[in-house]
């Protein structure tokens, strides 16, 4: 299983959004443990080396390395990319 790093700013994005905090937890705990399970819902994104993980409404934007999975931003569809 990789390790995981929540960058303040994801960290206080899932404070913001307790409600479904739980929920977006256990999809990146569930993509840390076997990438494949999840693989419809991740793409890269154009112009950058980031991954996307979708959680129903919410996108998880996050950088892998081969021990870590480092979460930089959480956050509402249609907000999250600016």
């Amino acid at each position: 299983m990789k390790r995981i790093i929540l960058l303040p700013l994801a960290a206080k994005a899932l404070r913001k959004h307790r409600v479904d905090a739980e929920r977006i937890l256990s999809k990146i705990e569930t993509y840390a443990r076997d990438a494949s399970t999840l693989a419809n819902s991740v793409k890269a994104l154009q112009g950058s080396s980031a991954l996307r993980l979708r959680v129903g409404d919410y996108r998880v934007i996050f950088e892998e390395t081969d021990q870590e999975i480092i979460v930089t931003k959480i956050g509402p569809r249609g907000s999250v990319y600016d």
